[in-house]
C-alpha cells in the first residue's frame, strides 16, 4: 500500500447521496481478486452509456455527457467530495480498489458506510468526515471554480482550501500511523517478520517431527 502524506489535488464533486458500493463498481466486475484494474469500472453504469461486462474494451463504449466525472473540467481528480452515506450496501473491497485504481486518494464528505470507512484505510484511501456545512460549501467552490484543488495534509490533519482557510479533521491514531507509513494488514503483520522467522526457527528445532 502506498504511504500517504500529503496530497495537492483536484476536486471532483459526487452530488448523490446513499451511493451504493453496486454504484461504485457493479457486481459483474468482483469476478477478479486483484486489487487493480478496476479504475474503468468505477461508476460504470451512471460512467457509460451501454451496459459494461468484464474484458470489454472500455475505450470504445459511449460516455454519459450527463455523469459529473466525465466532464473535460474533472479528469485527473484525486479528491472525491460525497453526500451522506456514501459506501452503502454491501460490503465489497472492490469499491475502494476501484475508486484508487481510478485515482482518487481522499474522499471528502458527511458520512460514510462504516465497512466502506473501514475498507478504505486498509486500501490507501483517506475518507475524511467534516460536517455537512463544510461540505456544503466545498461543493460551492468546486463547482463554481474550474480547477479546483485542495491541499490535504495527514500529518497536520487539516484540508487547505484555495483561499487559504484550513479545515481540522479527525482520524483515528492507528489509522494515521498505517497512512502515512503504508502499512495495510498484510504490512502489519511484517513488521514483525524477524520475531516470526524467529518462532518458526525455534519451533522446528523443537518439534522437528512436524515437519517431516
Amino acid at each position: 500500500m502506498n504511504p500517504f502524506t500529503e496530497l495537492d489535488g483536484l476536486v471532483a464533486p459526487l452530488d448523490r447521496a446513499n451511493v451504493d458500493t453496486d454504484a461504485i463498481i457493479p457486481k459483474q466486475f468482483l469476478k477478479s481478486i486483484k486489487r487493480s484494474g478496476f479504475g474503468p469500472n468505477a461508476f460504470d453504469e451512471w460512467r457509460y452509456l451501454d451496459v459494461g461486462q468484464p474484458g470489454q474494451d472500455n475505450r470504445q463504449r459511449p460516455l454519459n455527457p450527463d455523469f459529473v466525472l466525465n466532464q473535460a473540467r474533472y479528469q485527473g481528480a484525486q479528491i472525491l467530495l460525497t453526500r451522506d452515506n456514501f459506501g452503502c450496501g454491501s460490503s465489497r473491497e472492490h469499491a475502494p480498489w476501484a475508486l484508487e485504481d481510478y485515482g482518487f486518494r481522499v474522499l471528502i464528505g458527511p458520512s460514510f458506510a462504516d465497512i466502506f470507512f473501514n475498507n478504505s484505510f486498509k486500501n490507501g484511501l483517506l475518507p475524511i468526515k467534516l460536517d455537512a456545512a463544510e461540505v456544503d460549501e466545498l461543493f460551492r467552490q468546486c463547482e463554481a471554480s474550474e480547477g479546483y484543488r485542495l491541499k490535504v495534509d495527514l500529518a497536520a490533519q487539516t484540508i487547505t482550501r484555495p483561499d487559504g482557510q484550513s479545515i481540522a479533521f479527525d482520524i483515528d491514531p492507528f489509522r494515521k500511523e498505517c497512512l502515512l507509513n503504508g502499512w495495510d494488514d498484510i504490512g502489519l503483520t511484517l513488521r514483525h517478520a524477524d520475531k516470526i522467522h524467529a518462532f518458526e526457527d525455534r519451533r522446528r528445532a523443537e518439534h522437528p517431527y512436524y515437519y517431516s
